[in-house]
C-alpha cells in the first residue's frame, strides 16, 4: 500500500461530526502533514474520502480546502454537527484514530 492510500484509509475512518488533524493522519500513515495536504488536495473521490474532516493542529481550517476553499470546508462540518468557537473547531469533535 501507497502512502496515499494509507492516508486514504485513515481519512475514510473518520467518522461525520468528527475531525483528526493532519499530523495525527501522518502518525497513522507513516508519512509527513505535508504529504496527506497533497494526498487530499487531489483526492478524486471527495464523497468516500471526506478530506474536509481533516484540519490543522490548532483546531482551524487549511486555507487550500480543494474542494470550494475555507468557507466550503467549514459549512460542511457544521452540517455535519461540528462546533467553532471563535474560527476554531472545538476540542471535544477531534477524533482519536485507533
Amino acid at each position: 500500500m501507497n502512502a496515499f492510500e494509507k492516508i486514504y484509509k485513515v481519512v475514510s475512518s473518520i467518522p461525520k461530526g468528527k475531525v483528526i488533524t493532519y499530523k495525527e493522519v501522518a502518525k497513522k500513515a507513516n508519512t509527513n502533514p505535508r504529504t496527506v495536504g497533497f494526498a487530499l488536495h487531489v483526492n478524486k473521490n471527495p464523497l468516500q474520502i471526506p478530506c474536509h474532516r481533516v484540519v490543522k493542529s490548532n483546531g482551524k481550517l487549511a486555507k487550500g480546502y480543494a474542494f470550494g476553499g475555507i468557507s466550503k470546508q467549514r459549512k460542511k462540518l457544521e452540517n455535519e454537527g461540528v462546533g467553532f468557537k471563535n474560527g476554531v473547531i472545538e476540542p471535544v469533535y477531534f477524533y482519536k484514530v485507533k
